[in-house]
């Protein structure tokens, strides 16, 4: 597929339930307040399947451009907003599978110089989920014990680095030793095999229970984990990438003083932006000082957006899927 001249290469769902397409498109015009920006890369996030299917909490009516978050070079930008053409910026907006995007001040921030498009197109919502998640809901303290299930996905790995960078002793749950070998690279202490974990609730009190849960699995998973927390335990659920909610025993949470936390970061630009902000530049930090290493999954061109869901869909990537634009 080859653009004209004001046209732009976008990924579009056109039917809910349908795989995105490549299309052409118009490139878009920077109103008043906003930033043109040339995207040269975008990440996929579960979040960006249920909406294709019509399944996510912020339901969006086709055609749309799917996509939350990229990262590119500024191409326009207002005279007093310290940005220039050129500068190098993370963009958190809907829309991110397109070669260029019309966006809000707000919605850019600059990347460190030693951050690579590919790296700081999924660094914000995976790792600033797992930042406030920990630091924020779960006032996480070193020498306290993470539990992290789902460790190997996009924003599993996040909680693994995230929680060794603040001092806790992290045990990483997966499936396959590739992908444990990955959960050990970002940090974890101790892993454990789900395909070959007949009892992880017994396998968690063998390792002394866990303080902190950060459960973006759901489903059995997440309630065998909550049955081997110690008391005044904190529970986060972050996702059901397992299929559905886990039950959770709230008899247990009240004996055993056990705190449950749902955690949506999408909702904190409304809930509290100023954590959300502070927590990015605590997140920058954190990268300039070498505590984290963003973990790239599969990295896919923006003609193979197809395959790119179906890899998400089938949950086989380890890291983050990109897009390159």
């Amino acid at each position: 597929m080859s653009d004209g001249p004001g046209m732009i290469r976008v990924a579009l769902v056109e039917q809910l339930g349908g795989e995105p397409a490549l299309r052409l498109r118009s490139a878009p015009q920077a109103g008043a307040g906003q930033v043109l920006v040339r995207l040269r890369a975008a990440a996929l996030n579960f979040a960006d399947l249920l909406k294709a299917q019509g399944e996510y909490q912020e339901r969006q009516d086709p055609p749309f451009v799917p996509g939350l978050e990229g990262a590119g070079e500024v191409m326009e930008a207002p005279g007093d907003s310290g940005l220039r053409p050129g500068d190098r910026v993370a963009v958190l907006a809907p829309g991110t599978l397109a070669e260029q995007v019309a966006v809000p001040l707000g919605a850019c921030i600059p990347i460190p110089a030693a951050m690579s498009f590919e790296q700081a197109a999924g660094f914000q919502i995976a790792y600033g989920t797992s930042h406030l998640a920990l630091a924020g809901r779960a006032t996480l303290q070193p020498g306290e014990v993470l539990a992290v299930l789902g460790a190997a996905g996009g924003v599993g790995l996040t909680a693994v680095q995230i929680g060794r960078a603040m001092g806790a002793r992290v045990i990483g749950v997966a499936r396959g030793q590739d992908r444990l070998d990955v959960v050990r690279g970002a940090g974890a202490n101790t892993v454990i095999d789900s395909a070959d974990c007949p009892d992880l609730k017994a396998s968690l009190r063998d390792l002394g229970g866990a303080d902190v849960v950060y459960d973006a699995v759901g489903d059995s998973a997440g309630e065998a984990a909550f049955r081997a927390m110690n008391p005044g335990g904190r529970f986060l659920a972050i996702g059901f990438a397992g299929g559905r909610p886990p039950v959770l025993p709230l008899n247990h949470a009240l004996v055993k003083n056990i705190a449950i936390h749902g955690f949506y970061w999408g909702g904190y630009a409304k809930l509290d932006p100023q954590a959300v902000s502070d927590s990015m530049k605590a997140l920058f930090g954190m990268f300039g000082d070498s505590l984290l290493s963003p973990v790239l999954g599969d990295v896919m061109p923006l003609d193979r957006i197809a395959d790119a869901f179906d890899l998400l869909r089938s949950r086989k990537s380890v890291g983050k899927i990109v897009v390159t634009l």
